[in-house]
């Protein structure tokens, strides 16, 4: 999907948990489906996951996560990663590499159902509750406007493809929301379809922290758009509190991921493109 990216396997994988942590050994190892845009993912047996970035920009991660997740996890009321162990470079692979708790559950493109709502905004809420000092910027936790040279490129790959003159629109309406003008909270920063897990249809996990963070809590409404339909924005609203400016704020960036990430991916990851033109037709039509 970039250039220069490390090249995985399973094989890789097997060698490098040999080498580094024999207890695990034995452990089967398999692919995760869909590849993820910045690290490859392997199931290592029943209870554990593999994960290795794909450039050395991911490699930071692994360090905010081991310092982060075990603060955050225990003031969330759903299931987050947990990082077991930290691997190093070996066998060809030029980065360091994690062993984290598997977490069961499936993405799906949407939830249909009232209570998924509810425990995406109890999510957010927990999150935004938890104290930001010493805390990073969130990838998402400034202004749209660093973002606008960006997405009007974007809009101009677009043409022909996406209805440029409605995203125009609508971009340049959520652009002119008032700014946050709170404190920095936390945010996920990240929450679409691929990154938020279910069983039997309800919320099983958040997953992926990598653009986690302290800034504008707008970021975090995107679920209104990337995870539940039109029936339920308005649950997912009330519960997360989100006023006028937040809600059109919360807008602009899944108009901003979606834009972006569709001429990106279309080629490159095309699961990943298919999101991203669900959220941006979602924001369009809403």
């Amino acid at each position: 999907m970039r250039d220069g990216e490390a090249t995985t396997s399973v094989e890789l994988v097997r060698r490098l948990v040999a080498g580094q942590f024999p207890q695990w050994t034995d452990l089967p190892v398999a692919p995760v489906g869909t590849p993820g845009t910045d690290n490859a993912m392997y199931r290592l047996g029943d209870d554990l996951a593999v994960r290795l970035p794909r450039l050395r920009g991911g490699v930071a991660q692994i360090e905010r996560d081991g310092r982060w997740l075990p603060l955050l996890a225990p003031r969330l009321p759903l299931p987050i990663p947990e990082p077991v162990a930290v691997g190093r470079p070996a066998h060809g692979y030029p980065f360091a590499w994690t062993v984290g708790r598997w977490l069961p559950g499936d993405t799906v493109e949407a939830f249909t159902d009232r209570r998924a709502a509810l425990d995406l905004a109890a999510f957010v809420t927990a999150l935004r509750a938890v104290d930001p000092a010493g805390a990073p910027p969130g990838y998402r936790g400034g202004a749209l406007a660093d973002r606008d040279a960006s997405v009007r490129d974007a809009i101009a790959q677009l043409h022909g493809d996406v209805d440029t003159a409605a995203a125009t629109a609508a971009w340049e309406t959520s652009l002119a929301a008032p700014a946050w003008d709170g404190p920095p909270t936390w945010s996920h920063g990240d929450l679409h379809a691929g990154n938020v897990l279910a069983v039997g249809g309800r919320v099983s996990a958040v997953i992926d922290f990598g653009c986690a963070g302290v800034g504008d809590p707008a970021c975090d409404v995107m679920p209104a758009w990337t995870l539940l339909g039109a029936e339920h924005r308005g649950t997912f609203r009330d519960a997360v509190g989100a006023d006028d400016a937040m809600w059109e704020r919360a807008r602009g960036w899944v108009l901003c991921m979606g834009l972006v990430a569709l001429p990106y991916y279309r080629d490159r990851n095309p699961p990943f493109a298919a999101t991203a033109r669900r959220m941006l037709d979602q924001a369009l039509a809403d």
